[in-house]
């Protein structure tokens, strides 16, 4: 029987504030990752991958950059990054929304201590701010993967780390998508934002944390944070980076599924766009 983990999580063991509602994938995950071709070894590379298409509005984009400022430049991400092996990581950050909007905002960048880290923090906030049409969840996995192999750094472990406030409705299918790009050695981490109550106009699902736990992340300790209110961006956010960099298992509860497929349809994006607009 096909496992999935709910997970209460308290950063307080890791100098963090608690967050909860976490959920973690099984660890079935892939071969251990190949070294690639970099030169300068990390504990982590991170892709971060965030949602800008029309369905969140300013005042989300604005809160969800403001979240990853904050986390990258935080006391408990300083604390995490020094426990490393190397005491560095490696991270880019991109926005996305259809198939074919994705746009590099920071390239990579090597952060190893509070001077870095401010820098990738500015170049995020001095970033113009753009939205596009529909969302293609697969569509930022299948950009995201190959910024790995021209990083220029070596990585214990390579994650993508995917932000959004709706499914995939856009592009290839997403659990397809999600497994090829864990069979890579890489593992994908969901932050879904839940802030508004689903309707017909918006295509929005009421349990877009279930969506992302059985469609979205994989690979070993994949997990979700979910944000339901508006003062929970920042401390998730800071939550989530800072177990990426840490690379821990957080305390978890271990709940066996009702069943070996998902619990939602991980094409339900594609028939509520269908069923709307016909195409």
């Amino acid at each position: 029987m096909r496992l999935r983990f709910s997970i209460l999580v308290t950063l307080a063991a890791m100098a963090a504030a608690a967050v909860a509602g976490f959920s973690v994938a099984a660890p079935n995950g892939p071969r251990l990752l190949a070294q690639n071709s970099g030169t300068i070894a990390v504990d982590v590379e991170l892709v971060l991958a965030v949602d800008v298409s029309y369905s969140m509005d300013p005042d989300e984009q604005q809160l969800q950059r403001e979240g990853y400022i904050a986390a990258i430049t935080s006391r408990e991400f300083m604390l995490a990054l020094r426990q490393g092996m190397h005491g560095k990581v490696a991270v880019t950050y991109f926005e996305w929304a259809g198939i074919h909007h994705q746009q590099i905002i920071v390239p990579w960048r090597l952060i190893d201590g509070p001077e870095s880290a401010d820098g990738f923090a500015a170049d995020i906030q001095r970033a113009r701010y753009t939205r596009a049409s529909r969302t293609s969840i697969s569509g930022a996995l299948l950009f995201g993967a190959p910024l790995f192999d021209g990083s220029g750094y070596r990585g214990i472990r390579r994650v993508i780390d995917v932000s959004g406030d709706g499914v995939n409705n856009n592009g290839p299918l997403v659990d397809l998508t999600r497994d090829e790009v864990v069979a890579k050695g890489i593992t994908i981490n969901g932050l879904p934002i839940m802030l508004k109550r689903p309707t017909s106009a918006t295509m929005d699902i009421e349990n877009l944390d279930v969506y992302y736990e059985d469609c979205v992340i994989g690979g070993p300790g994949a997990f979700v944070i979910p944000i339901k209110e508006r003062d929970q961006f920042k401390e998730a956010i800071r939550s989530k980076l800072v177990l990426e960099v840490a690379g821990r298992q957080p305390p978890r509860r271990v709940v066996p599924a009702a069943a070996a497929s998902p619990r939602i349809s991980c094409a339900i994006g594609e028939r509520l766009w269908q069923q709307r607009w016909g195409n």
